[in-house]
């Protein structure tokens, strides 16, 4: 199939899809919402807030990975980060939040069912979706507004990817493998830890208050499964090309992190104001901690340094941000720092071409933020540090089964996509640059 007739493919998908949202059957009304009374207008202004802060993340994190190529791949890097919030948004509506958040599909032990993902009917092209208060999704926000706050996760989680893959997929490729992802990994990973009745939430006890497992660890591995497939760049030493965009980036994404972390107390509560302060924290500590590690092992100060840094605290914090206190995201701020640090310069992480070291940071950043999670988490089932020994077992083995998970899962479809569509560019469009031979466009 030539490269035209892919595109001409793409288009009927996307025009079915259209024209089947008009036709689509409305099931019968359920007895899972409450009725208009229960809704809470603070809560209402505060997650309409917090779901435009998460959206403004993927725009930053555009800016963040542009600055960080090289100049003939600013576009092309920007661009697949910006295109997810087309293509997810999308996908989120026609069945991904279903999957997500349908009815658990799974396993019955010890009497009780416990899904592993959502049924895909349930609320397929938003059916459903709408003004009243879901009883356990929610139960104060019209669930259209929950729905629309988890689709700018769903929408980031790819869009993290492409640092890894930069400078050598090709864009049609990496369309399909997000569709891919997100259905297959991010889905049922979203509704095992999130949904009341998922596997890894309800059964193990994992807890992960705003996408540590869900969001950065899926991305970190399935990063790192991309780069063993693409393999290495021709010429995998290059000049970051901006680093005000990096800068601009990152302040972005902390800026927009505040609604990643303080949105998922659901509620304008005390729970949201201490993930507010935790994350900032942390990421203040990681900032701090990364530039004198660099400086200590005899490493100018940076301004991409600085940058990666907070980057990682903000990750790091992310699945405990509303159950540990600010004392104790200062830590979790300096021993991700390290621990990233450490992988950044890894010399075997750096064989397999990592371009922009997400797993480093993102993978390894979940990873930290989910064993420090099981150690100081506060509240419910507690962690290892309040008695929670099982939880804190339960945590280690919920983190192998992710990781194989999630790694094994982005493999096989890095492989099915390169199988479908060739993942990498030529050697000609490498050496041209991805914005030049990919888009027609230069920097």
């Amino acid at each position: 199939m030539g490269l035209e007739k892919r595109w001409i493919s793409a288009f009927i998908i996307i025009t079915i899809v259209a024209i089947t949202g008009l036709f689509w059957q409305h099931q019968a009304p359920t007895t899972d919402f409450n009725d208009a009374s229960t809704i809470n207008f603070a809560d209402v202004a505060w997650l309409l807030t917090a779901s435009c802060l998460v959206l403004l993340m993927t725009p930053g994190l555009s800016f963040f990975y542009g600055g960080m190529v090289g100049k003939k791949n600013v576009i092309s890097t920007m661009l697949k980060s910006f295109i997810c919030l087309g293509v997810v948004s999308l996908l989120w509506v026609t069945v991904g939040f279903s999957l997500s958040f349908g009815s658990p599909i799974g396993l019955t032990i010890d009497g009780t069912h416990y899904g592993i993902i959502g049924n895909p009917c349930n609320y397929a092209f938003f059916d459903q979706v709408e003004l009243l208060p879901h009883k356990s999704l929610g139960s104060s926000i019209p669930f259209i507004l929950f729905a629309l706050f988890q689709m700018k996760f769903a929408v980031i989680t790819p869009a993290i990817i492409t640092g890894a893959l930069a400078e050598r997929i090709r864009f049609i490729s990496f369309l399909l493998f997000i569709c891919l992802f997100t259905v297959c990994i991010y889905a049922p990973l979203c509704h095992m830890i999130w949904h009341p009745h998922g596997l890894l939430g309800s059964y193990f006890g994992v807890k992960d208050f705003a996408g540590g497992t869900v969001v950065h660890m899926s991305a970190g591995f399935a990063a790192l499964a991309g780069v063993i497939v693409l393999g290495k760049r021709k010429n995998s030493e290059h000049i970051p090309t901006n680093i005000p965009f990096v800068l601009l980036g990152t302040g972005l994404l902390w800026f927009g992190w505040f609604g990643f972390n303080a949105g998922s107390a659901l509620a304008a509560n005390a729970t949201a104001a201490m993930a507010f302060a935790t994350t900032t924290i942390a990421s203040a500590s990681a900032m701090m901690t990364w530039v004198f590690f660099d400086r200590l092992n005899g490493r100018k100060v940076s301004a991409l340094g600085a940058c990666i840094g907070a980057v990682v605290g903000l990750v790091v914090i992310t699945p405990s941000a509303g159950f540990v206190t600010v004392p104790q995201s200062i830590f979790f701020g300096f021993i991700g720092a390290i621990v990233s640090n450490k992988m950044v310069y890894w010399k075997k992480l750096k064989q397999i071409d990592d371009t922009l070291d997400v797993f480093a940071c993102h993978g390894v950043g979940g990873i930290m933020g989910m064993i420090l999670t099981a150690i100081f988490a506060q509240g419910e089932n507690a962690s290892l540090l309040h008695g929670g020994w099982s939880v804190f077992g339960h945590h280690m083995m919920a983190l192998v089964l992710v990781s194989a998970f999630t790694f094994g899962g982005a493999y096989l479809l890095f492989k099915i996509t390169n199988f479908i569509i060739p993942i990498r560019v030529t050697e000609e469009s490498e050496d041209l640059g991805l914005d030049l031979s990919q888009h027609g466009e230069k920097f």
